[in-house]
């Protein structure tokens, strides 16, 4: 995990005449604001599966944890290939990032302290997680795995008085 700086290229075809590359640390700042996220991953069968959930931006990489028999950790043990979203549902204000990663999941007891730490201090202690011996957080209906996502392309979208698209490539 890092946060090293990407290279970055403004899309002129998506971005008004005066647009400038969004700087990498505003996304940054973005993904680790955020209160919701949506991941994208593949069924086994090929299809799409998204939904909505809550996570961590940490030493370069958006933490999720998901039961171990939920739809998204299946899909992960199968293809690791992940889509993340998030941003404002608004199409003339705010920015929009996109991370397209790897899923690998966290099993180091540290790591996974640090991070439920990271979590109840984000949403409060509702998201209270104990860490289990076999490297998963306690979940109220069993052991929740937690998945690490490093960017390897992120788009950013502002919009506003002037709208962008900025891809960053990550070595």
């Amino acid at each position: 995990m890092t946060d090293q700086e990407p290279r970055t290229s403004l899309d002129p075809r998506y971005s008004s005449p005066d647009a400038a590359p969004t700087p990498w640390p505003r996304a940054a700042g973005q993904l680790a604001a955020a209160e919701v996220y949506w991941l994208s991953t593949v069924r086994p069968d090929g299809r799409p599966h998204v939904t909505p959930l809550i996570g961590v931006w940490r030493d370069g990489a958006l933490h999720f944890a998901t039961g171990a028999e939920e739809r998204k950790a299946l899909n992960l043990a199968t293809n690791p290939q992940v889509v993340l979203t998030t941003g404002s549902n608004t199409w003339a204000e705010g920015q929009d990032v996109v991370v397209e990663g790897e899923g690998v999941r966290v099993t180091d007891d540290a790591r996974l302290r640090e991070l439920a730490g990271a979590w109840e201090e984000k949403y409060g202690p509702v998201w209270h997680f104990d860490v289990r011996e076999d490297g998963a957080f306690q979940a109220k209906h069993g052991p929740a795995f937690v998945f690490a996502v490093t960017p390897r392309t992120a788009f950013g979208f502002d919009k506003g008085e002037s709208f962008s698209q900025t891809r960053r490539q990550f070595e």
